[in-house]
């Protein structure tokens, strides 16, 4: 849930197709604690466009139909990202997340070029060898979690092609902190400090707000060391260092300039920085989760897996690996089935407007909801099913398949995620073979403001 607490504006006099009856708090705390199985009993009672009052927030509309999202995606005159304050809190104020506007576009148009083309590729040996070297230390008969052990490997990945960072002091402190810091509103209870603006008291360093503050300034402040050590690499000459030549994405970022030829501000890179560690390090470990849920729950789901791999042969080149159809298919099927972002950035409208032949008035909410789209039965017959193969009949839009959100606010590091998502699991599943501890299912549980895996997907290492 990405809104602020704000009163409900005078303009939303007109009234909200389909308002659902449950009372506010009650509805609140159901998206708190069951939010998919929330979006599914709204979907069947309401269809693809309604209506939820959350307490303490503005009426929000939830939308499935893909006219309605295409149509969304493609008007420039929302005000997408105005009401994000549950986010600032954690990401900051200058991120991409909740920027508006101009600033945006010229925020997002600078810091692109590092997550995409010839960039993204050249990461593909360092994922892949991260990978090998963290699961080859599992040992067989080990029992492990997988919402331990992929975190691992992304965070991992997020400091070494972000950062540039392998060793010393920083790194651990900075590997260290986050993981704490993620870990003080990870549950559905500790998630409620970010929903309930009464609860985020500073009361010091011991009390929950106060310790979700103090984490996050400590991280702050090793990201400014690194940014200003950096910097002064980068600006002292070719010949001063071999770490000049440095081509990770925060020595890319500091060299990067706006239109004006500016280059962007240390609060803003590091606002961006944090919002790296946190969306990319953290969703795409649950997605590697949910991924090896279903390929070891389901045997031919494994079977036909193994064996497009095995056709490449044990030296493959990684970016042949990551064009895979069938792996590739089990991506995006694990990404449809349960998205870690159960909505995207909600649109506001700066006028009265028309969506798929409704209107809606000026300061309406509009979201598209990712979880509802992904699981409507005339796009995905059987939807509930985990079925790789629904991918590879068929080619769906960019209104109707939406993981990573939609034009101009597209997550900036999908291209990466998805780079690292298709690598990370082909490198385990090459390296080391794997099986369920057991065969209890595995249902969506909110984490913070994501959605993980209930129970961790428990796993045992054969060999």
């Amino acid at each position: 849930m990405q809104l602020s607490p704000v009163k409900p504006s005078k303009a939303l006099s007109t009234p909200l197709p389909n308002p659902i009856s449950t009372p506010r708090l009650k509805s609140l705390i159901d998206w708190l604690a069951r939010p998919y199985d929330f979006l599914d009993e709204c979907a069947d009672a309401y269809g693809d466009t309604f209506t939820a009052n959350f307490f303490g927030f503005p009426p929000l509309v939830f939308l499935s139909n893909p006219q309605a999202i295409k149509e969304i995606f493609g008007n420039t005159s929302f005000n997408a990202g105005k009401n994000q304050d549950i986010l600032r809190p954690l990401l900051g104020y200058i991120s991409l997340i909740v920027l508006v506007g101009d600033r945006h576009r010229s925020e997002r148009k600078m810091l692109m070029p590092p997550f995409h083309g010839a960039k993204v590729k050249s990461y593909a040996d360092t994922i892949c060898q991260i990978t090998k070297d963290l699961c080859e230390q599992w040992q067989p008969q080990q029992s492990l979690l997988a919402n331990e052990a992929m975190p691992a490997i992304t965070l991992e990945v997020i400091l070494q092609t972000i950062f540039g960072l392998r060793e010393g002091e920083r790194y651990q402190q900075i590997k260290q902190l986050l993981i704490s810091w993620i870990s003080l509103t990870a549950s559905p209870l500790s998630a409620s400090l970010l929903f309930f603006k009464g609860l985020q008291k500073d009361l010091g360093p011991w009390s929950p707000w106060g310790k979700v503050l103090h984490q996050r300034q400590q991280i702050y402040e090793l990201l400014q060391a690194e940014i200003e050590e950096r910097r002064s690499l980068l600006t002292s000459g070719p010949d001063s260092s071999t770490e000049s030549s440095r081509d990770d994405m925060l020595s890319l970022m500091l060299m990067a300039r706006d239109e004006d030829s500016q280059p962007i501000t240390d609060e803003a890179l590091k606002d961006e920085l944090i919002t790296m560690l946190v969306a990319g390090h953290e969703t795409t470990a649950t997605m590697l989760c949910w991924a090896l849920y279903w390929i070891h729950k389901l045997p031919d789901v494994k079977a036909k897996l193994m064996a497009e791999l095995a056709t490449l042969g044990e030296h493959a080149d990684p970016m042949e690996i990551a064009k895979l159809p069938y792996l590739t298919a089990v991506v995006s099927e694990s990404l449809r089935m349960y998205p870690v972002a159960p909505i995207v950035t909600p649109r506001v409208t700066n006028k009265a407007i028309t969506i798929n032949g409704q209107t809606f008035p000026p300061e309406t909410c509009l979201t598209p909801c990712i979880y509802t789209v992904h699981h409507r039965e005339d796009l995905y017959p059987d939807s509930k099913t985990f079925k790789p193969e629904r991918f590879l009949e068929r080619q769906f839009s960019s209104s109707e398949f939406i993981p990573f959100g939609g034009v101009p606010r597209r997550c900036i590091g999908y291209a990466l995620a998805k780079l690292e998502l298709n690598l990370v699991l082909a490198t385990i599943l090459t390296h080391r073979t794997l099986k369920l501890a057991n065969y209890e299912p595995v249902k969506p549980r909110r984490k913070g403001v994501a959605i993980a895996t209930s129970n961790g997907v428990p796993l045992v290492v054969v060999n």
